[in-house]
């Protein structure tokens, strides 16, 4: 609130018919946006409907933002932000003069999370809750990957996928696909539901060249297997902290790719920015060049907040923060962690998010759980719910089986548990990860200053 306070906005807090009219006397606003957490009854919506003034939820707005640009919209269950980020910065990187919206501060974004420019390229992270992406008209849209996620709006991931398909016929005609062929969710989107689910649907679609899949836009596939259009083949750690492997294009080496960010979903996420930057630039530039310009650019990207990021470190302790609330998410970044610190101890505070999030996953966040060496869990973090499920936290860490797991509601007492138990052994090698998209993200901060508190360490 402070950043759009600096920046000119006038913010009131909570709901007033009286918020509406502060601005201009008695003028009223040319339109109201609403997120999908305000219900209809809102009094503020209620007044600009009676006063008609027009109201826009997300997929009408965005839309109507995004008009007339030439749209790359980057869906999926998981990575968007990565993505969207990671590809604005290397097509800024190169010269393109876009405008980007992101869901996430980006630490290289002068705007924070977002591009300003006056171009034609817009990049967009296109957000499936509650249909948000389907007013969109992409030229080009990305599929990362499809999970069941955001259960309180799907009931299963069948949903999921008829909301996606809804999303891929927005495509314009004559535009373009880019699609992680190693998410099974996601690839099931190809065969409109005639199919069932399977890798041997691989084996039937390549018989003939995916950009033919559809009539009315061109395909391409990404992945780590050798029959996706882009893939990774020999992936490494790297000194860096991140992964280096080896780009291959239809079976053929290209070049090496070098990455400052861990794990193998980074390297997915950056196989959708090779994958699109080609597409976009394929009349312009001889495909090797294009594609050396994008890989000097990936290696020069650091990452954006709360996505495996760093906090600090105190004698053998490195603490981190990260977004992960879904099961799949919570594996990836337990994945990473081991990459990077394949000898250390890995400690994760993991702050469930919503209540119906986790009735529905629960023993998939158990499952994910068990690769980390200590578990502690905290109560749910409601954020737009209330407690219907008769599940929680202390539920979840009874389900983990193997590593030592605890329940803790409190952040607080996490805090004082997790010092007291660090500084006991300050030398140690403990990696601390706290992983959720609730206030989870203020642990890591205090732990590090009670950590040097105690430690008696200059910051």
């Amino acid at each position: 609130m402070d950043g759009l306070q600096e920046a000119g906005a006038l913010l009131h807090i909570g709901h007033s018919v009286e918020n509406m009219r502060r601005n201009a006397a008695s003028r009223l606003p040319d339109a109201i946006v609403v997120s999908s957490a305000i219900p209809q009854h809102n009094v503020e919506i209620l007044c600009a409907k009676s006063a008609g003034v027009p109201v826009y939820k997300r997929d009408r707005w965005l839309g109507k933002l995004t008009q007339g640009y030439n749209l790359i919209a980057v869906s999926g269950s998981h990575g968007k932000s990565t993505t969207a980020s990671m590809l604005a910065y290397v097509l800024d990187g190169m010269g393109d003069n876009l405008t980007a919206v992101v869901g996430a501060h980006v630490p290289q974004f002068s705007g924070g999370n977002i591009i300003f420019g006056d171009g034609w390229n817009f990049v967009l992270e296109a957000d499936e809750y509650d249909g948000c992406f389907l007013g969109l008209s992409p030229y080009i849209a990305i599929v990362t990957n499809l999970d069941w996620e955001h259960v309180d709006i799907f009931q299963n991931e069948e949903a999921v996928k008829a909301t996606f398909r809804k999303f891929l016929s927005r495509i314009r005609v004559g535009g373009h696909l880019i699609l992680c062929g190693d998410s099974e969710g996601a690839y099931s989107l190809l065969t409109d539901g005639k199919q069932p689910i399977g890798s041997h649907i691989w084996s039937g679609l390549r018989s003939r060249p995916l950009e033919k899949c559809s009539d009315s836009y061109n395909i391409t596939s990404y992945g780590t297997t050798s029959f996706n259009d882009w893939h990774a083949s020999s992936i490494r750690p790297n000194l860096k902290g991140g992964c280096d492997y080896t780009l291959c294009h239809q079976g053929c080496s290209v070049v090496d790719i070098s990455l400052q960010i861990p794990g193998v979903h980074n390297v997915l996420n950056s196989l959708a920015v090779i994958a699109t930057v080609v597409t976009l630039f394929s009349d312009q530039s001889p495909i090797n060049n294009t594609i050396n310009c994008v890989s000097l650019h990936l290696n020069n990207f650091i990452g954006i907040k709360r996505r495996f990021e760093m906090i600090g470190t105190i004698y053998g302790c490195h603490i981190y923060d990260d977004y992960a609330h879904h099961p799949t998410e919570v594996s990836a970044v337990i994945q990473a962690a081991r990459q990077r610190f394949p000898n250390k101890s890995l400690l994760v505070v993991f702050q469930p998010h919503t209540y119906s999030r986790l009735a529905a996953l629960k023993d998939d966040f158990a499952n994910a759980l068990r690769d980390a060496d200590q578990v502690v869990v905290t109560e749910v973090y409601a954020a737009r719910e209330i407690d219907e499920q008769n599940v929680g936290g202390r539920e979840l860490a009874a389900t983990i089986i193997g590593p030592p797991s605890e329940y803790i509601p409190s952040l607080d007492d996490v805090v004082d548990k997790l010092a007291f138990q660090i500084s006991e052994k300050p030398h140690r090698n403990f990696v601390v990860l706290t992983l959720g998209a609730g206030n989870i993200t203020t642990v890591g901060p205090k732990l590090l200053y009670e950590l040097r508190r105690r430690l008696q360490v200059n910051s």
